[in-house]
């Protein structure tokens, strides 16, 4: 009895730093729309599996809104994607029609819950700061 009581506090001594990195929770930015948020992409966000890194935010959202989400950046070329709550894509955009890098997206969404919003680089990397801004746009009469 007396040699397991010792071992456990030495494993936890020992244990390799991973442990650490692997309890990191995610929390996705809460964001309203009509808000304008300037931020950072950097090498401690999201992984995205192919070498770069994204940051999400996530809004709530009505069924039959019409949305304008515009990503503006001089340090890296910006995606954007606009997920439902359980991560499936309901539209992307990497360049604006303005002939830019910059990623402006419309859209209509499909029903009322939280969506996700993702600022990421195209291509495998690209870091720096950015602008995100959702509009709600006003329907045709």
């Amino acid at each position: 009895m007396v040699s397991r009581i010792l071992a456990f506090p030495l494993l936890f001594f020992f244990s390799p730093p991973l442990i650490l990195a692997q309890s990191r929770v995610y929390h996705p930015i809460l964001l309203t729309p009509s808000q304008t948020v300037v931020d950072q992409l950097t090498l401690e966000d999201i992984p995205t599996g192919d070498g770069g890194f994204a940051k999400d935010y996530v809004l709530q959202l009505q069924k039959g809104q019409q949305i304008a989400i515009d990503v503006i950046s001089d340090e890296f070329d910006p995606m954007v994607i606009l997920m439902s709550e359980d991560g499936m894509t309901i539209a992307e955009n990497d360049d604006g029609p303005d002939g830019s890098t910059n990623a402006l997206l419309f859209t209509r969404i499909p029903q009322t819950g939280k969506y996700i919003i993702r600022v990421r680089a195209f291509g495998v990397t690209g870091i720096g700061s950015f602008q995100l801004k959702v509009t709600l746009l006003q329907p045709v009469k």
